[in-house]
């Protein structure tokens, strides 16, 4: 881990086979929060990203309506482990983009970079947010 901060409120890690990757976090955890999301930013550090929490498990989707940048989405259950990816959601689109049941965490990047970076299906997430004493990678 080095320098990293375990668990910080604006830090999301995660880590699988091709290896760790950390990004700096806006929680969007409330209603308001959520539907706004990142609509209308022009640009994203690719160090950066947004994590949606919800506060029980369930069936999310998401579009692209107002979005103008391309996205991934890493859709993840109540333990932090990842159980779909979205690759490169287009910008504007308003097709429903389905995370699947019983999603707790949505982490949305810069689109390109979960493929790019090996974050795929069974990839594991950390953040605070997450139950620590079921978390698949609980903060040290």
């Amino acid at each position: 881990m080095g320098a990293w901060a375990a668990c910080a409120p604006d830090v999301v890690e995660l880590r699988g086979p091709s290896g760790q990757q950390r990004f700096t976090v806006e929680v969007a955890d409330d209603g308001a929060e959520r539907a706004q999301g990142l609509m209308f930013r022009e640009s994203m550090p690719s160090s950066a990203g947004m994590l949606f929490v919800y506060e029980e498990p369930q069936a999310v989707s998401f579009w692209m309506k107002n979005t103008l940048i391309p996205l991934d989405m890493i859709f993840a259950d109540e333990t932090g482990r990842v159980t779909r990816v979205h690759s490169n959601a287009i910008p504007g689109d308003t097709t429903p983009i389905q995370g699947g049941e019983g999603v707790r965490f949505v982490l949305e990047i810069n689109g390109g970079l979960a493929t790019r970076m090996g974050i795929a299906e069974g990839s594991e997430l950390r953040h605070p947010a997450i139950a620590q004493g079921s978390a698949v990678w609980p903060c040290e």
